[in-house]
């Protein structure tokens, strides 16, 4: 899936806008888009490959307290 960033945007921070979470998958979105580990804030409109990551790179959370 392709997204485009938002001013500001990391790629750490797209992960866990879109998987839920950061554990596995960036290595993964940053193997889809090398350019991206040259910069630390993307531009906006700039536009990302999210490729799709099997169950096994995230994990389920459990919230125990509110």
């Amino acid at each position: 899936m392709k997204v485009k960033a938002l001013q500001g945007d990391t790629v750490d921070l797209l992960c866990q806008r879109y998987y839920g979470t950061t554990q596995g998958v960036t290595e993964i979105v940053l193997a889809a888009n090398k350019s991206l580990a040259d910069q630390i804030f993307m531009e906006a409109g700039q536009v990302v490959e999210l490729p799709e990551v099997n169950a096994s790179a995230t994990k389920e959370t459990v919230q125990l307290w509110s």
